[in-house]
């Protein structure tokens, strides 16, 4: 599982080049200002939540696997999903319907910090005693 976590944070963020590339290049004046931000902001959510995905697939590497960062990847992993894909189908079909989908990947990431965060608080206290 860990394995398909880190290999599915690595094609992310190199999805996430190739997206920012053809945004830059193949979208500047076919899509509106808006919808190009909010490309862009895709774009960008999904590459920071794919490294963060593969921090959290280092950690349990050399840490083990552990509850908080399994819950970290899986939301991550999920978050990319619903929160970038949404605002992918808002910026270049006008999918309207998706705009309700982008706020629960939202909390999604926040969750994944969070649960990175007790992970590491927890390992270091632990270790630390």
């Amino acid at each position: 599982m860990l394995n398909a976590l880190m290999t599915f944070g690595a094609l992310s963020a190199a999805a996430s080049v190739v997206l920012g590339a053809f945004g830059a290049h193949a979208l500047k004046g076919k899509l509106t200002a808006g919808s190009l931000a909010t490309f862009e902001t895709a774009v960008q959510y999904q590459m920071t939540h794919s490294l963060g995905l593969l921090l959290v697939g280092v950690l349990m590497l050399v840490l083990g696997v552990k509850t908080p960062w399994m819950t970290a990847a899986w939301s991550f992993a999920v978050g990319i999903c619903l929160f970038s894909g949404s605002l992918y189908g808002l910026a270049l079909l006008g999918w309207r319907w998706l705009g309700p989908v982008t706020p629960v990947g939202g909390a999604l990431f926040i969750l994944g910090w969070l649960a990175l965060a007790y992970g590491l608080l927890t390992a270091v206290t632990r270790d630390s005693a």
